[in-house]
């Protein structure tokens, strides 16, 4: 069995509800997932929007949520997790708003894609501060098992 994420919020490249976008309540979606590699020891989750800032004419990918030593036994995450209720030793990064947590889709124009990418790692990473998604990339390389994406999709007033 592969590695798999999903969430009861939206389908696999299926619309975002918009509590879980700053056109709301812009709380994370519920994750969940199965299928963990054996020797797993550790788990990082980048949440990031490739479309930047316009679908037509991409710049730039935008990161949304960074995270890692999510413990293995963890099964997923609960709508609207924050700081106070990540599974217990998970480390939080800064994404482009320059701040941890989660920042949902909020883009200025057209349909974007947002790409939700679990990683199983071979072993708990050393502690980074709060790393941005190059550094969290960096530490992660070698220690790879496996990798699953759940991908939703945005579009603002639509």
């Amino acid at each position: 069995m592969s590695m798999k994420i999903v969430s009861t919020a939206f389908d696999h490249n299926g619309e975002i509800p918009a509590p879980c976008t700053c056109d709301d309540r812009d709380s994370s979606p519920q994750l969940s997932w199965s299928g963990l590699p054996a020797g797993t020891q550790s788990l990082a989750l980048i949440v990031d929007d490739p479309d930047a800032p316009d679908p037509a004419a991409p710049r730039m990918t935008w990161v949304h949520w960074v995270l890692y030593n999510i413990p293995p036994e963890t099964t997923g995450l609960e709508q609207a997790t924050d700081r106070d209720t990540l599974p217990t030793g998970t480390r939080e990064g800064i994404n482009d708003w320059g701040r941890t947590g989660y920042g949902g889709p909020c883009p200025p124009t057209g349909r974007h894609r947002y790409f939700f990418k679990l990683y199983a790692l071979d072993s708990l990473l050393p502690d980074l501060g709060k790393p941005e998604k190059p550094d969290l990339l960096h530490a992660m390389e070698g220690h790879i098992l496996e990798q699953a994406e759940l991908i939703g999709t945005y579009q603002r007033g639509g």
